[in-house]
């Protein structure tokens, strides 16, 4: 699936996306530029509830 993260903005940011989805199971392949990560291997539930945890908020676009 692919996220938009609007507030996702630098490096930290990238790297704080990546940890929260890695660190619930799954995978992230992030677009800094785009401000979107793919993520595979979790439910949509899953990775939503992580990145707002880690204070990202994030909509599901495809």
């Amino acid at each position: 699936m692919i996220l938009s993260v609007p507030n996702m903005t630098c490096g930290h940011c990238k790297a704080a996306v990546e940890n929260a989805i890695t660190e619930v199971g799954g995978t992230a392949l992030v677009s800094l530029e785009d401000r979107e990560v793919e993520v595979n291997g979790l439910p949509e539930e899953t990775v939503l509830a992580a990145l707002k945890a880690a204070g990202y908020e994030a909509e599901v676009i495809a």
